[in-house]
């Protein structure tokens, strides 16, 4: 376990920014319903929304090497046979069979199977510990650690801050204590979906005043690398059966062909490059990328799969 006075020595923007930006050859989604660990922005009837939070170091027992963020792939669809809402074994760099299914679909060049591949693709959602500086609609959470899930949109600000276009714009490590800079959350509802474009990170300032109370809160943050351990993942073979029993396939001619190449790795990359932000075509489809800010009611369908 690294310890407080490492953190702040080893805080290495250059570090985080070097592992952010190799992760495009490294790859769950946790239910966050019901789970007091996790913080969500509430929305009013016409589906705005504002807070300010600051996403925070790597946790403690994650050690020196930890990451202020994971990024977990899953799938979300409706069948005949029922709801398939599961990790995906992508995030662990790994073959999955839904990807391997819709790959088989998509280089079909059948535009009814690329309808279904659209359908069925995979999700990426970003999880953080932050802390709630300011939450209008639930003051009890201010001052406090969570775990936040966001999507893409999100992401790509963190990564806009890191990563600045412009010569006069200085790169800052929004997830540093001391050198970071709180995220204005700000949600509209634009064409009937959550958009988070007016969200913006506020001046570089420390989170407190005090290094010991900081210490605290960082005590107080969850393991992100618990959240992608290969124990909240299904086998491939439990994935499979139940992708055939919720799209009711016979193994025939609906299923994609078993052949003893089939048991090497596959020569396809599931991840998308940071800079490229878009899945290759073999792997998935390529229409945008679904995300936690694209369906923030998904939990909502996680039960119904259970009582399925």
């Amino acid at each position: 376990m690294a310890s407080f006075a490492q953190m702040k020595k080893n805080n290495s923007f250059d570090q985080l920014n070097a592992q952010l930006q190799k992760m495009s050859t490294n790859q769950q989604q946790q239910k966050s319903f019901d789970d007091d660990r996790y913080w969500k922005p509430d929305v009013d009837k016409a589906g705005n929304g504002y807070a300010v939070i600051r996403f925070l170091p790597s946790a403690p027992q994650d050690g020196e090497d930890g990451m202020p963020f994971v990024r977990i792939w899953d799938h979300g669809f409706q069948g005949p046979g029922g709801w398939y809402i599961e990790n995906s074994r992508t995030t662990l760099g790994e073959q999955d069979p839904v990807s391997e299914y819709n790959s088989t679909l998509w280089n079909s060049g059948i535009e009814s199977n690329k309808d279904i591949v659209r359908k069925q693709k995979r999700r990426l959602s970003f999880y953080s510990n932050i802390y709630v500086v300011k939450d209008p609609s639930r003051p009890e959470t201010e001052g406090k650690v969570f775990l936040y899930k966001y999507g893409k949109r999100i992401f790509d600000k963190l990564n806009d801050i890191m990563n600045p276009q412009f010569p006069d714009e200085a790169p800052i490590n929004p997830f540093n204590f001391w050198e970071g800079a709180n995220f204005a959350l700000k949600i509209r509802k634009v064409e009937g979906y959550r958009n988070y474009d007016k969200s913006e990170f506020e001046s570089p300032s420390p989170l407190l005043s005090d290094d010991a109370e900081m210490e605290e809160l960082w005590k107080q943050q969850h393991s992100l690398k618990e959240l992608i351990d290969p124990s909240n993942f299904k086998s491939y073979d439990e994935l499979k059966t139940k992708l055939y029993r919720v799209l009711a396939l016979d193994g025939g001619a609906h299923a994609p062909a078993t052949t003893a190449e089939d048991d090497e790795p596959a020569v396809m990359d599931f991840t998308p490059s940071f800079k490229e932000r878009e899945a290759p075509a073999i792997a998935e489809a390529p229409s945008p990328s679904f995300s936690a800010d694209d369906d923030e009611d998904m939990s909502f369908f996680q039960k119904l799969a259970e009582e399925d």
